[in-house]
Protein backbone atom coordinates (compact mmCIF):
# COMPACT_ATOMS: atom_id res chain seq x y z
CA UNK A 1 0.00 0.00 0.00
CA UNK A 2 1.41 3.40 -0.97
CA UNK A 3 1.94 6.27 1.46
CA UNK A 4 -0.79 8.20 -0.33
CA UNK A 5 -3.23 5.34 0.09
CA UNK A 6 -2.40 4.98 3.76
CA UNK A 7 -3.09 8.66 4.27
CA UNK A 8 -6.47 8.41 2.54
CA UNK A 9 -7.56 5.63 4.87
CA UNK A 10 -6.34 7.17 8.12
CA UNK A 11 -8.76 7.96 10.91
CA UNK A 12 -8.59 11.22 12.86
CA UNK A 13 -7.28 9.39 15.92
CA UNK A 14 -4.26 8.20 13.94
CA UNK A 15 -3.15 11.53 12.51
CA UNK A 16 -0.35 12.01 15.02
CA UNK A 17 1.02 8.49 14.57
CA UNK A 18 3.65 7.33 12.12
CA UNK A 19 2.36 5.07 9.36
CA UNK A 20 5.02 2.80 8.03
CA UNK A 21 7.55 5.58 7.64
CA UNK A 22 5.25 7.89 5.65
CA UNK A 23 5.57 11.55 6.49
CA UNK A 24 2.16 13.10 7.14
CA UNK A 25 2.26 16.51 5.48
CA UNK A 26 -0.67 18.66 6.56
CA UNK A 27 -1.86 20.92 3.72
CA UNK A 28 -2.14 24.63 4.34
CA UNK A 29 -5.60 26.02 5.06
CA UNK A 30 -7.14 28.82 3.02
CA UNK A 31 -9.70 31.50 3.74
CA UNK A 32 -12.09 31.11 2.05
CA UNK A 33 -11.87 27.37 1.73
CA UNK A 34 -11.35 26.02 -1.78
CA UNK A 35 -14.57 24.60 -3.21
CA UNK A 36 -15.18 22.70 -6.46
CA UNK A 37 -18.63 23.64 -7.76
CA UNK A 38 -20.45 21.44 -10.28
CA UNK A 39 -23.86 22.26 -11.77
CA UNK A 40 -26.74 19.84 -11.66
CA UNK A 41 -29.26 19.15 -14.44
CA UNK A 42 -31.38 22.26 -13.96
CA UNK A 43 -31.22 25.15 -16.43
CA UNK A 44 -30.64 27.59 -13.57
CA UNK A 45 -29.88 27.05 -9.93
CA UNK A 46 -31.10 23.67 -8.67
CA UNK A 47 -33.47 23.51 -5.69
CA UNK A 48 -30.83 21.72 -3.60
CA UNK A 49 -27.11 21.92 -2.97
CA UNK A 50 -25.21 18.76 -2.00
CA UNK A 51 -22.03 19.62 -0.10
CA UNK A 52 -19.45 16.82 -0.15
CA UNK A 53 -16.73 16.59 2.51
CA UNK A 54 -13.77 14.27 1.84
CA UNK A 55 -11.72 12.18 4.23
CA UNK A 56 -8.60 13.39 6.00
CA UNK A 57 -6.17 12.92 3.12
CA UNK A 58 -8.58 12.43 0.24
CA UNK A 59 -8.81 14.95 -2.58
CA UNK A 60 -12.10 16.55 -3.68
CA UNK A 61 -11.57 15.04 -7.15
CA UNK A 62 -12.03 11.56 -5.67
CA UNK A 63 -15.77 12.19 -5.34
CA UNK A 64 -15.74 12.48 -9.13
CA UNK A 65 -13.27 9.66 -9.78
CA UNK A 66 -15.13 7.25 -7.50
CA UNK A 67 -18.52 7.84 -9.11
CA UNK A 68 -20.36 9.89 -6.47
CA UNK A 69 -20.97 12.82 -8.79
CA UNK A 70 -21.70 10.57 -11.75
CA UNK A 71 -24.35 8.68 -9.81
CA UNK A 72 -26.15 11.92 -8.98
CA UNK A 73 -26.08 12.91 -12.63
CA UNK A 74 -27.16 9.47 -13.85
CA UNK A 75 -30.23 9.73 -11.65
CA UNK A 76 -30.86 13.35 -12.75
CA UNK A 77 -31.12 14.48 -9.14
CA UNK A 78 -32.10 18.16 -9.08
CA UNK A 79 -29.10 19.28 -7.06
CA UNK A 80 -25.97 21.29 -7.64
CA UNK A 81 -22.76 20.05 -6.02
CA UNK A 82 -20.11 21.75 -3.91
CA UNK A 83 -17.07 19.64 -3.03
CA UNK A 84 -15.21 21.26 -0.15
CA UNK A 85 -11.45 20.89 0.16
CA UNK A 86 -12.02 20.38 3.90
CA UNK A 87 -8.75 18.56 4.50
CA UNK A 88 -7.20 17.60 7.83
CA UNK A 89 -5.51 20.98 8.25
CA UNK A 90 -8.87 22.63 8.89
CA UNK A 91 -9.58 20.18 11.68
CA UNK A 92 -6.17 20.61 13.25
CA UNK A 93 -6.57 24.38 13.45
CA UNK A 94 -10.26 23.97 14.44
CA UNK A 95 -11.55 26.12 11.60
CA UNK A 96 -13.38 23.40 9.62
CA UNK A 97 -16.88 24.08 10.90
CA UNK A 98 -16.50 27.85 10.65
CA UNK A 99 -15.17 27.70 7.08
CA UNK A 100 -17.90 25.25 6.03
CA UNK A 101 -20.52 27.57 7.45
CA UNK A 102 -19.15 30.90 6.23
CA UNK A 103 -17.80 29.80 2.85
CA UNK A 104 -20.47 27.33 1.70
CA UNK A 105 -23.63 26.92 3.79
CA UNK A 106 -24.56 30.54 4.53
CA UNK A 107 -23.78 31.72 0.97
CA UNK A 108 -25.91 28.85 -0.38
CA UNK A 109 -28.84 30.02 1.71
CA UNK A 110 -28.31 33.59 0.56
CA UNK A 111 -28.28 32.39 -3.06
CA UNK A 112 -31.72 30.86 -2.58
CA UNK A 113 -31.11 27.12 -2.35
CA UNK A 114 -34.18 25.56 -0.80
CA UNK A 115 -32.24 22.63 0.61
CA UNK A 116 -28.63 22.17 1.67
CA UNK A 117 -27.39 18.63 2.38
CA UNK A 118 -24.03 17.61 3.87
CA UNK A 119 -22.44 14.35 2.71
CA UNK A 120 -19.20 13.44 4.47
CA UNK A 121 -16.86 10.45 4.41
CA UNK A 122 -14.57 9.46 7.31
CA UNK A 123 -13.20 12.73 8.75
CA UNK A 124 -15.63 14.53 6.44
CA UNK A 125 -18.46 12.58 8.05
CA UNK A 126 -17.28 13.80 11.43
CA UNK A 127 -17.24 17.35 10.06
CA UNK A 128 -20.80 17.03 8.77
CA UNK A 129 -22.03 15.71 12.12
CA UNK A 130 -20.09 18.33 14.08
CA UNK A 131 -21.69 21.00 11.89
CA UNK A 132 -25.10 19.52 12.67
CA UNK A 133 -24.38 19.65 16.39
CA UNK A 134 -23.59 23.36 16.27
CA UNK A 135 -25.56 24.76 13.31
CA UNK A 136 -28.09 22.06 12.52
CA UNK A 137 -30.87 24.51 11.71
CA UNK A 138 -28.93 25.72 8.69
CA UNK A 139 -28.94 22.43 6.75
CA UNK A 140 -31.69 20.03 5.73
CA UNK A 141 -30.02 16.64 6.10
CA UNK A 142 -26.73 14.90 6.82
CA UNK A 143 -25.32 11.68 5.42
CA UNK A 144 -22.24 10.45 7.28
CA UNK A 145 -20.41 7.53 5.66
CA UNK A 146 -17.91 5.69 7.86
CA UNK A 147 -17.45 8.79 10.03
CA UNK A 148 -14.73 9.27 12.60
CA UNK A 149 -16.70 9.53 15.86
CA UNK A 150 -14.19 10.70 18.41
CA UNK A 151 -11.13 9.59 20.29
CA UNK A 152 -11.05 6.15 21.87
CA UNK A 153 -11.06 7.59 25.39
CA UNK A 154 -14.36 9.37 24.73
CA UNK A 155 -15.92 6.27 23.17
CA UNK A 156 -14.89 4.21 26.20
CA UNK A 157 -16.39 6.84 28.47
CA UNK A 158 -19.72 6.53 26.63
CA UNK A 159 -19.64 2.73 26.68
CA UNK A 160 -18.78 2.63 30.40
CA UNK A 161 -21.73 4.93 31.11
CA UNK A 162 -24.10 2.45 29.47
CA UNK A 163 -24.50 4.05 26.05
CA UNK A 164 -25.02 7.54 24.60
CA UNK A 165 -28.30 8.35 26.36
CA UNK A 166 -27.05 7.41 29.83
CA UNK A 167 -23.73 9.11 29.19
CA UNK A 168 -25.47 12.35 28.26
CA UNK A 169 -27.64 12.34 31.38
CA UNK A 170 -24.75 11.58 33.74
CA UNK A 171 -22.14 14.09 34.94
CA UNK A 172 -19.07 14.06 32.70
CA UNK A 173 -16.35 16.49 31.63
CA UNK A 174 -17.42 19.28 29.34
CA UNK A 175 -14.78 21.36 27.61
CA UNK A 176 -15.11 24.43 25.45
CA UNK A 177 -14.80 23.89 21.68
CA UNK A 178 -14.77 20.10 21.91
CA UNK A 179 -16.48 19.09 18.66
CA UNK A 180 -16.31 15.37 19.51
CA UNK A 181 -18.27 15.80 22.74
CA UNK A 182 -20.64 18.28 21.10
CA UNK A 183 -21.43 15.68 18.44
CA UNK A 184 -22.34 12.98 20.98
CA UNK A 185 -24.20 15.43 23.25
CA UNK A 186 -26.37 16.32 20.25
CA UNK A 187 -27.01 12.84 18.86
CA UNK A 188 -27.58 11.24 22.29
CA UNK A 189 -30.74 13.27 22.81
CA UNK A 190 -34.03 11.33 22.53
CA UNK A 191 -35.09 13.62 19.67
CA UNK A 192 -32.07 15.64 18.52
CA UNK A 193 -33.02 19.07 17.15
CA UNK A 194 -31.90 19.98 13.70
CA UNK A 195 -31.65 17.98 10.48
CA UNK A 196 -32.22 14.25 10.08
CA UNK A 197 -29.02 12.19 10.12
CA UNK A 198 -28.29 9.04 8.12
CA UNK A 199 -25.34 6.79 8.91
CA UNK A 200 -23.74 4.26 6.57
CA UNK A 201 -20.70 2.08 7.25
CA UNK A 202 -18.88 -1.07 6.25
CA UNK A 203 -19.32 -3.95 8.64
CA UNK A 204 -15.54 -4.52 8.74
CA UNK A 205 -14.70 -0.81 9.09
CA UNK A 206 -12.05 -0.02 11.70
CA UNK A 207 -14.56 2.39 13.30
CA UNK A 208 -17.49 -0.05 13.09
CA UNK A 209 -17.91 -0.44 16.86
CA UNK A 210 -18.45 3.30 17.21
CA UNK A 211 -20.73 3.27 14.16
CA UNK A 212 -22.91 0.57 15.73
CA UNK A 213 -23.12 2.56 18.96
CA UNK A 214 -24.30 5.59 17.01
CA UNK A 215 -26.69 3.47 14.91
CA UNK A 216 -28.42 2.35 18.10
CA UNK A 217 -28.94 5.99 19.08
CA UNK A 218 -30.48 7.01 15.75
CA UNK A 219 -34.16 6.59 14.81
CA UNK A 220 -35.06 3.32 13.11
CA UNK A 221 -34.17 3.24 9.44
CA UNK A 222 -31.53 5.94 9.66
CA UNK A 223 -28.52 3.60 9.61
CA UNK A 224 -27.44 0.97 7.10
CA UNK A 225 -24.34 -1.09 6.46
CA UNK A 226 -22.62 -3.14 3.79
CA UNK A 227 -19.78 -5.66 3.60
CA UNK A 228 -16.30 -4.14 3.52
CA UNK A 229 -13.99 -1.87 5.43
CA UNK A 230 -12.84 1.74 5.35
CA UNK A 231 -12.50 2.19 1.59
CA UNK A 232 -14.23 3.43 -1.54
CA UNK A 233 -15.99 0.23 -2.72
CA UNK A 234 -18.25 0.03 0.37
CA UNK A 235 -18.67 3.79 0.38
CA UNK A 236 -19.94 3.65 -3.22
CA UNK A 237 -22.39 0.89 -2.28
CA UNK A 238 -23.64 2.92 0.68
CA UNK A 239 -23.99 6.05 -1.47
CA UNK A 240 -26.11 4.18 -4.02
CA UNK A 241 -28.18 2.63 -1.23
CA UNK A 242 -28.89 6.05 0.21
CA UNK A 243 -29.71 7.58 -3.18
CA UNK A 244 -32.22 4.78 -3.74
CA UNK A 245 -34.23 6.30 -0.88
CA UNK A 246 -34.91 9.30 -3.15
CA UNK A 247 -34.59 11.92 -0.42
CA UNK A 248 -33.13 14.57 -2.72
CA UNK A 249 -35.37 16.62 -5.05
CA UNK A 250 -35.95 15.19 -8.51
CA UNK A 251 -37.65 18.11 -10.24
CA UNK A 252 -36.24 21.44 -11.44
CA UNK A 253 -39.62 23.05 -12.05
CA UNK A 254 -40.08 26.51 -10.61
CA UNK A 255 -36.42 27.07 -9.78
CA UNK A 256 -35.13 30.59 -10.29
CA UNK A 257 -32.15 31.16 -12.55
Amino acid sequence: MTCTRRRQLLGWSALAAATGGCALTVPATRMPMDVTRLPGPCAGRAPALVVMLPGAYSRPQEFVDEGFVGELRRRAVAADIAIADAHVGYFQDRSAIRRLREDIVLPARAQGYRQVWLVGISLGGFGALAFGARHGGEVDGILALAPYLGRRQLQKEIIDAGGPARWRSAPHPREADDAERDLWEWLAQPAPPGPPVWLGFGRADRFADAHRMLANALPAGRSFDTPGGHDWPPWRALWNDWLDRRLLPEACAGVAA
